[in-house]
């Protein structure tokens, strides 16, 4: 997309003037290239895309599965449909409608209904019925017609794959699947996804907010938000 080779070519740039001008380590320095590639692309509009899943939580997934999205904030989810592939035969098994809108930081999660209206998810903006199957399966976000992103995940050998790419690895019971580079879309699960074994349902290691290019001048104090970098098994 135009926002994707914006952000690349941006990133490019500033990795130049940083590499010229200061020391980072390589978690500070993914996370402030992305601040500063968001920026500089303020003006491009990012597609919403899936960025975590837990569909098999440790123990049950009653109230405990959830999917994130990220997205420019302030876009409208009404009408919206999360879907549910079945890996063996590409039935729909599960239509989720969705509704709200992304709030400022760009993370929205819908947590999944305990049964109650109720979800376990603490950082849920939406409740609904999201305990997607384990794989082979795949996962589909759909504005009315048009399909926005979709991730499978799993052994689809002999089976049904409607995701992106190559599938993701089918987790184990307590791991999510989330997605490596919220910038960057390779319409690869496989290159986009990878396995997080401690979830992080609207927590993302990126800043929202456009970072103009004047944030060279106070970088030192961006360095503390690496801390907040997902660990990944």
């Amino acid at each position: 997309s135009s926002y994707a080779a914006c952000v690349c070519g941006q990133v490019n740039h500033w990795e130049k003037i940083m590499n010229n001008t200061m020391k980072f380590g390589a978690r500070s320095k993914q996370l402030l290239l992305a601040l500063m590639a968001m920026g500089s692309c303020a003006s491009v509009q990012a597609q919403t895309i899936i960025s975590e899943v837990l569909y098999d939580a440790a123990g049950t997934d009653n109230g405990n599965a959830f999917v994130e999205l990220f997205g420019p904030p302030g876009t409208s989810l009404d009408g919206w449909l999360l879907q549910g592939v079945n890996g063996a035969d590409g039935n729909v098994y599960r239509n989720v409608a969705l509704a709200g809108t992304i709030p400022p930081d760009g993370v929205f999660v819908i947590g999944d209904d305990s049964g109650d209206g109720t979800t376990l998810v603490g950082a849920a903006d939406l409740v609904r019925e999201v305990d997607f199957q384990n794989g082979p399966d795949s996962i589909l976000l759909r504005d009315d017609a048009v399909l926005l992103d979709a991730l499978g995940y799993g052994d689809f050998s002999g089976g049904v794959f409607a995701g992106e790419g190559s599938a993701a690895p089918d987790v184990v019971a307590g791991n999510s699947l989330a997605r490596l580079d919220l910038l960057l879309d390779r319409n690869d699960n496989l290159l986009d996804f990878a396995a997080l074994d401690m979830p992080t349902p609207g927590e993302v290691p990126l800043a929202s907010v456009p970072v103009p290019p004047a944030a060279l001048l106070f970088l030192s104090g961006m360095l503390g938000l690496a801390g907040i970098a997902r660990k990944r098994s």
